[in-house]
């Protein structure tokens, strides 16, 4: 199954399909308001789309669609962080201690817990806790030092700026 995550309004939702659409609308050079109306279709096929958030769909494939033709990014990307977990004392520890480091830092970024052990093991990590940034594991199966942490978030910050 071909799945790709976009944030439509607060949330992030897969769609089933959206990536061989995105990369036929850049190839032919689509016009941006095309191309939106020409994922939108294609996603509407493989998901189901609120019609109360139709809306938010379209602005959402409009800026997914911007990114890809400008080569993938738009100024600086924001820290996508993942921590993998069942939800026990260890993993919101952790949640908290990057909450705590990054308001420190003044560090902006997605955090996504999960829980589901499929979605963890797709991921690549067999225990947990688990942290990811920005597609990396930074640590699996046990409780970083914050000073740890910190220097992660600092590097992948800085690689996101550039």
């Amino acid at each position: 199954m071909n799945l790709r995550k976009i944030k439509i309004g607060k949330a992030t939702v897969g769609l089933i399909g959206l990536e061989p659409a995105m990369q036929e609308a850049v190839s032919r050079k689509m016009s941006a308001d095309a191309a939106t109306g020409f994922l939108f279709t294609a996603v509407s096929r493989e998901n189901y789309i609120p019609p109360a958030a139709a809306d938010l769909y379209r602005q959402a494939l409009r800026r997914e669609y911007l990114t890809a033709c400008s080569g993938g990014a738009q100024g600086p990307q924001q820290l996508i962080i993942k921590i993998l977990g069942p939800g026990c004392v260890s993993c919101n520890k952790l949640n908290t201690m990057i909450f705590d480091i990054m308001q420190r830092l003044e560090i902006a970024a997605d955090i996504e817990q999960i829980h589901d052990l499929d979605e963890i093991w797709r991921h690549g990590v067999i225990t947990t806790p688990a942290l990811i940034i920005n597609g990396r594991i930074k640590c699996s199966g046990r409780m970083p030092p914050p000073a740890e942490v910190e220097q992660w978030l600092r590097e992948e910050a800085e690689k996101s700026e550039k």
